[in-house]
């Protein structure tokens, strides 16, 4: 069963699909989305496919994006997406089919970066998982696959200035498109990353109108100085999963990551699937999900 909910998180309504399953046992997911997606898109897949196999799941949008509350709209507020975590947990500790004892966190993506700071804070988090692990704040500093010239960066700073002196104007400060026009126009600035991100999200691939592909200006620069791995060594001795794609340019934040674990940490790798493919290729996600499955059913104590 699903049904559309809303939970508080600092004051700001959190848009959510909650899926409970017929033989739910009481283990249950927090789901979170790629930057700048929604809970319909790859989240809302693993969310219903994880309560196929039995777990309580709740897939929610970020605040200022999706049908969630907040303004600017497409604002990425990093200590915002933390607390989006944490609260989506206690919301699911309100919840009947759930155990409080027995919750675990998955994020997707930039998310993934989000719920392992989420879990490094928060002691109600039993265990965390993450697919293709990113962190917006060292993908806008280093670029998807870590050599991006450090100027690329420090013009988005300049913008970022700029806008926030034009918005004390009184004036439109615009936003930063995350896409170009074209899938042509994507692949020169990123190669078959940036192809694959463009027709998920700007194509037929993975297109959801909500799906915003933009964020505020001031977004970078509340990403410049950010880190939400430094948490990581919080986490231990709870475990963690990382899932990657064997072709993922991104997966070098998997690894950093990785490194600074202090408890049970495994990665766990997806033959032949770039990045991108573990958001809708089903030949990879079935994979994937059958590996979180076992993950969760031992670290949940399903």
């Amino acid at each position: 069963m699903t049904t559309t909910v809303t939970f508080p998180s600092v004051g700001l309504d959190i848009a959510a699909h909650l899926y409970v399953p017929d033989d739910a046992t009481g283990a249950a997911l927090v789901v979170g989305h790629p930057g700048t997606g929604v809970k319909e898109q790859t989240s809302g897949t693993y969310a219903r496919l994880m309560a196929e196999r039995g777990f309580v799941t709740l897939a929610f949008d970020a605040a200022y994006q999706g049908e969630s509350g907040g303004l600017p709209r497409g604002l990425e507020d990093p200590a915002q997406r933390v607390e989006d975590f944490k609260a989506a947990v206690s919301f699911l500790t309100t919840r009947p089919e759930v155990d409080a004892g027995r919750i675990g966190l998955l994020g997707i993506c930039a998310s993934g970066g989000y719920s392992l700071a989420a879990a490094g804070g928060d002691h109600r988090v039993k265990a965390v998982a993450t697919v293709c692990t990113a962190e917006p704040a060292r993908q806008f500093r280093y670029g998807a696959d870590g050599t991006q010239d450090p100027a690329v960066f420090q013009g988005l700073l300049d913008a970022a200035a700029q806008a926030r002196t034009t918005a004390a104007r009184g004036e439109d400060p615009g936003v930063l498109t995350m896409f170009p026009e074209t899938a042509e126009q994507a692949g020169a600035l990123g190669g078959e990353h940036g192809i694959e991100g463009w027709e998920y999200y700007c194509g037929a691939r993975g297109y959801h109108e909500r799906s915003a592909k933009f964020l505020t200006w001031d977004s970078v620069d509340k990403m410049a100085s950010g880190d939400v791995f430094h948490a990581v060594p919080l986490i231990g001795p709870r475990p963690i999963l990382q899932i990657l794609g064997e072709r993922a340019v991104t997966a070098w934040m998997g690894l950093e990551a990785h490194r600074r674990a202090t408890g049970p940490a495994e990665i766990h790798w997806i033959e032949g699937a770039s990045h991108v493919d573990l958001y809708d290729k089903r030949e990879y996600i079935d994979l994937a999900v059958g590996k979180l499955t076992d993950f969760f059913a031992v670290a949940l104590d399903k």
